[in-house]
This record gives C-alpha cells, structure tokens and sequence, in this order.
C-alpha cells in the first residue's frame, strides 16, 4: 500500500475537509482492524468510503467479494492502480454516494458485511441508513470519532446517552473491536477514532409501521432531552396533545416527569406500543 500522502501529493490532491477525509494510513493498522472482523471467504463486503484502500485491500484477500462505494470521484482511479499494483481482482468499485445506493441491488440474495472509516460529518446518518436496511445486512464493523462511539455504546441514565443510543442499540448487539490513535490517519485528525461491531437484529415483536413510530417516538423524546417527556413529545413530529402523551407514558408505567435519557429500550418500545393503541382507539 501506497502512503497517502506520496498519493495525493503526486497528484496533486488533498483531503477534502468537507467530506471529513482521514485517510488510514498505517497497514498493520489496517490488518489489524480487518483480523479482528473475522471476515472470511463467504462475505461480501460492501465498503463505504474506501478512499485510497487501506482497508480494501486486507478486506479483498480475506473476502470472497468486495463492493467498494465511494463518493469521491477524484480517487477512483487511483484506487483501481492500488488495487492493480497488488494484483486484486475481486473488487468492484463504485462511485456513488452511500446515501443514496441501492444495497439490495448490491446484495441481491445474500446478506452483506458493512465495512467502513466513515467520514465524521455524516457517521450518523450511514448508521441511521443501516439501521434501516438491516433486514440485507448481517454485521457491520465501522470506525467513528471516538466522541460518537461513546455515544453509541451509551447506557440509559447519562448524557452521553442520546437518540443515537436508543436507535442502534434497539437494532443491534453494538461491541467494541478496536481504538484508532490519529497517528494512523492522514492528515492526522484532532480526535482518536474507535471500531465498533454491529451484529442486527431482527424486528420479532413490532412491525415495520411500528418500529417507525418507535422511531419517531424516540426522536421526539430526544428533540427537548433538557425537558420532561410529557413536555418533549408533545406537538412536533408527532402532533400530540399533551393529554395524550401523558396517557400514554401512564399506560407504558413511565411517569410523565422522567426525561428521555433515562429510558430503557423495552420502555421506549412500550411507549411507542402506547402510543400506537392510543392511535387506533381515536
């Protein structure tokens, strides 16, 4: 593997700030993050943000495929060369905007491995993203700032535990892989970075138009997460009257006074459940 930057500077490139660009640029780092994944030949791994394959290519020699998207078209051919230079050729790369590509074109009847150094300033909207495709997505293995990692892995009673928290942690079993020093980027970041593992699971017990509620009952409990519940789901998103948010956190045995960071998962799914009772009793 190329060093990043002899890549860029021959190119005469740089890092673009606003697509939060850190590249990974130790190898044993990347082996070591890939040997933790436990990836074998049966995975097809979808990347995100492959930038100049740091991980790509300790992912292509212990997968059976590797579906790389990145968004930054300026790379791509530069990616192609690595992988050429290392004689790879199970690797298809795609330039494309995660947000907007297809997974199940992707995975068609297999179920992917998420594997990504996701850029900072939407690390939360790609998990949003996975969440909501989890159905086509067996496990995931993604590298946040390790600020939001924290966050991620929060439990219910502190302030680091957030809408982000509740929403993952109902999708899926979330453990730790690996921490990331800034060492190992370029250019070298202000924060360290975490790796965690995302094992989904499945919605048993709630439908797809409940497990939306749910959603956006958690979202609206976070909106005012200073404020009381009875106080931070009333009007907003979820257009309910104040009476009514009240009977349902009485119904779901959650007194109205407590605030959103205090919920358990099971409360905010019965919550959601009271909720949606109340919706179709009216």
């Amino acid at each position: 593997m190329t060093h990043p930057g002899q890549v860029l500077k021959r190119e005469k490139l740089y890092a673009g700030k606003e697509m939060g660009q850190n590249f990974l640029s130790s190898p044993g780092t990347a082996e070591m993050i890939v040997e933790r994944t436990g990836i074998d030949k049966e995975a097809i791994v979808l990347e995100i943000g492959p930038g100049l394959g740091a991980l790509t290519i300790p992912l292509a020699r212990r997968a059976g495929r590797v579906i790389a998207v990145e968004k930054d078209s300026r790379l791509i051919p530069l990616l192609e060369e690595e992988l050429a230079l290392e004689e790879i050729s199970n690797v298809t790369v795609l330039n494309q905007d995660i947000m907007k590509t297809d997974f199940r074109e992707i995975a068609g009847d297999e179920k992917l491995t998420i594997m990504g150094n996701l850029p900072y300033n939407i690390s939360s909207q790609i998990l949003f993203r996975l969440v909501k495709e989890r159905a086509i997505i067996e496990k995931a293995f993604l590298m946040f700032q390790k600020e939001l990692a924290t966050r991620i892995i929060a439990s219910p009673g502190g302030r680091d535990y957030s809408r982000l928290s509740a929403v993952v942690q109902y999708a899926a079993q979330v453990g730790f892989v690996a921490d990331i020093k800034p060492t190992a980027f370029f250019p070298k970041p202000d924060v360290h970075s975490t790796v965690l593992r995302f094992d989904f699971l499945a919605s048993a017990d709630m439908s797809a138009p409940m497990e939306d509620l749910l959603f956006d009952v958690i979202k609206a409990a976070f909106s005012k997460r200073r404020k009381s519940l009875k106080n931070s789901m009333a009007g907003g998103e979820l257009g309910l009257e104040k009476s009514v948010v009240i009977a349902a956190l009485t119904h779901a045995a959650i007194v109205p006074e407590r605030r959103a960071e205090t919920l358990s998962i099971a409360e905010f799914k019965a919550l959601a459940m009271a909720v949606w009772q109340i919706r179709q009793e009216t």
